[in-house]
């Protein structure tokens, strides 16, 4: 039986599975069926940056049994209702929202094909949720009484670094077992299993199962067991960011955003991460486009004066992911296992994902590893070209010509073949439930596969709610569609439900900035200056 789990690398991803699989395989530290031994650098430096997540990080949360004022106290967390998209369609200061919860008449779904009727004078999501105007609002999406309900779907945005070590102090407390120390020589069996891993400080770890969580230097995976890297970099383009923090005792802008912010820019978009005590800003670019000292200036344009003394990183990312995450006895979860630019907030969510389908498929026998690891290798690939797919989307879609990126990204080689089929299909028919059923679609014959088999898309973290969000907040097919569905000229309406909502939100919900000083301790700080690159 499988009885001594080691995860070899810390930061994030390697916290997470930790903190999950001993909530899942020890009951909360309560059994002990499981040996858990995490193996962290003391030397390598962790990526900071301020993470944005999505709604299914609540569910990790959950299981691990965490409070959240207590988890958002001590990761400096504010709330996400949506991601703000900015300058995606031109470059004149236009946006649209894709928020988390939506609201359509059921049981049939005709929101999207009665605004493509209409005069569209209203932005498509305002007619199906009320979280965009929440949003814009500044709204927090809870009341400050503490137990209250509230309807609206959120994640976090917070600090990963803090996120990992306050995960650390409750998987230590609770019996797993934490080294540090650098990794040795890795040594495998015959058959290719790893049996051991050498440390620097003398000893040697040895396990039933093994977690790569070890980053881009994927030293197990890819280093001991030479799994092949997929490059995605074709559909992709950017492959660095330049990183800043901007605190908010010296910028503070005057509120807490309750969304993240995406912000086209010249070579690519500005990330805008707002947490309790600073925000982080990336500019996510393509090194072909645009220099170092290029980007940098431009990601200082975007936040305005005095910012001389906060210091910029550089970090160069690769876009794609390892053919198999489960090989022989070693996982890889996190960066080791791959990476999509971070656009839809799905960095965590992998790690997550990653956590929570070891802790389904956890062999507790080592007779069971080929099948699951081989429903495991599926599982995984499946959701990263969904995740390729609905990036891919917010490139190819825009109409900016303004720059030789934004041309090129809107070049056929550029657009994976499988999001092609798709749109092809969507001109024939808006998006609708039975399009994740069955992914065969017209035009499909060379999507990706995976052991044969066509990677399908399941709707597993967008449906074809989302799908509809980016495709009309990016007026996508628009002259097609007004040909084929006819056009009422009649104004587009928000229903009453919404409407109603809206009222109540507005006179319920506290702004974030409020709910996060009353409950979760954030401290109160002057008004500096509104950043140059929000949009209104």
């Amino acid at each position: 039986m499988t009885k001594r789990l080691a995860i070899i690398g810390g930061g994030s991803a390697g916290w997470m599975a930790a903190a999950y699989l001993h909530s899942i395989l020890n009951a909360r530290g309560q059994q002990q069926n499981v040996s858990i031994e995490l193996v962290e650098s003391p030397d390598i430096p962790r990526i900071s940056v301020g993470e944005a997540t999505v709604p299914s990080i609540r569910h990790l949360l959950s299981v691990i049994g965490i409070d959240e004022i207590e988890f958002m106290r001590a990761t400096d967390a504010s709330f996400k209702q949506s991601i703000k998209y900015v300058n995606w369609v031109h470059n004149n200061n236009t946006f649209y929202h894709h928020p988390f919860t939506s609201m359509r008449v059921q049981p049939v779904d005709f929101a999207g094909i009665n605004w493509l009727k209409s005069d569209r004078s209203i932005p498509f999501m305002d007619t199906c949720s009320t979280q965009p105007l929440i949003c814009e609002w500044g709204l927090a999406p809870k009341v400050i009484k503490p137990g209250a309900s509230t309807p609206l779907k959120y994640a976090y945005h917070m600090n990963a670094q803090k996120f990992a070590d306050y995960l650390r102090d409750i998987s230590v407390a609770r019996g797993v077992t934490h080294t540090r120390a650098n990794i040795g020589e890795v040594k495998t069996a015959a058959n290719g299993h790893i049996q051991s891993v050498a440390l620097d400080n003398g000893q040697s770890v040895q396990a039933d199962l093994y977690v790569d969580c070890t980053g881009f230097k994927a030293l197990l995976m890819e280093k001991t067991l030479a799994e092949p890297f997929v490059s995605l970099s074709q559909y992709l383009l950017c492959d660095r960011a330049v990183t800043m923090h901007v605190p908010y005792d010296t910028h503070y802008p005057g509120m807490v955003r309750p969304y993240t912010t995406a912000t086209a820019m010249s070579n690519g978009w500005i990330w805008d991460i707002p947490m309790a005590n600073q925000r982080s800003v990336g500019y996510v670019h393509a090194s072909q486009f645009i220099s170092k000292e290029a980007a940098e200036r431009e990601l200082r344009a975007y936040q305005g004066p005095n910012t001389e003394n906060l210091s910029p990183r550089f970090v160069d990312f690769k876009v794609g992911h390892r053919k198999r995450h489960w090989v022989n006895n070693c996982i890889a979860i996190g960066l080791s296992g791959g990476f999509i630019e971070p656009l839809e907030s799905t960095g965590l969510f992998l790690a997550d994902m990653g956590a929570v389908m070891l802790a389904e498929h956890f062999p507790h026998s080592a007779d069971d590893m080929t099948v699951l690891a081989e429903r495991y290798n599926r599982l995984m690939s499946n959701r990263y070209y969904e995740i390729l797919d609905f990036i891919n989307m917010h490139y190819c879609l825009t109409q900016r010509t303004d720059t030789a990126f934004w041309q090129a990204v809107q070049q056929p080689e550029h657009i994976n073949p499988r999001l092609q089929a798709k749109l092809d299909y969507w001109k024939h028919k808006p998006p609708s439930p039975s399009d994740f059923e069955d992914q065969m679609l017209p035009g499909m014959d060379h999507a990706a596969r995976f052991n044969g088999r066509v990677i399908t898309d399941t709707a597993g973290l967008w449906n074809h709610e989302s799908y509809e969000c980016i495709l009309y907040g990016m007026h996508f097919a628009a002259d097609h569609y007004r040909q084929k569905f006819g056009n009422t000229g009649k104004p587009v309406s928000m229903n009453q439900e919404i409407l109603m909502r809206l009222k109540a939100a507005r006179q319920g919900l506290p702004p974030h900035a409020i709910w996060l000083e009353q409950r979760a301790g954030k401290a109160m700080y002057q008004t500096a200056y509104t950043p140059h690159g929000w949009v209104a």
